[in-house]
């Protein structure tokens, strides 16, 4: 389920149209309710927040700077390594900090590379509130 699909909109809407349809039997249903509508809420300003966030990630220019002074750097150490076992051990830090950079940049990337939430709770719970609705 993606960010700018419309299904995932309306099936959030749907979900909420349910919840208002409710009419709680006593005290602690319609407590049960404030705040099933209250986390319903929460999920749509999430939603709309990550949607707005999407694009705004780390600027390409700095991305560029830090790889061209990470570079430097271990070329600079590794011009002083006379052994292998330097060498080595330098190629594997740079390994380490691209591997580092590499999983910042994913991770800033929101919901739809390598972070993936699941859409079947959301959908178990509309199908729940459909089935009890149609009873």
């Amino acid at each position: 389920m993606r960010l700018g699909n419309p299904s995932t909109y309306e099936l959030l809407q749907r979900l909420e149209d349910m919840l208002l349809s409710l009419k709680p039997a006593n005290p602690r249903d319609q407590w049960w309710l404030g705040q099933v509508m209250s986390l319903a809420s929460k999920i749509g300003d999430t939603r709309w927040l990550i949607a707005q966030q999407v694009g705004q990630g780390t600027p390409k220019a700095f991305v560029a700077l830090l790889a061209f002074w990470l570079a430097l750097l271990f070329a600079s150490f590794g011009l002083f390594a006379h052994n292998t076992t330097s060498a080595v051990i330098l190629m594997l830090s740079a390994l380490a900090v691209t591997g580092a950079v590499t999983m910042f940049l994913k991770l800033e990337q929101g919901f739809g590379r390598i972070i993936h939430i699941s859409p079947k709770p959301m959908r178990q719970a509309v199908e729940a509130f459909d089935a009890q609705q149609n009873e």
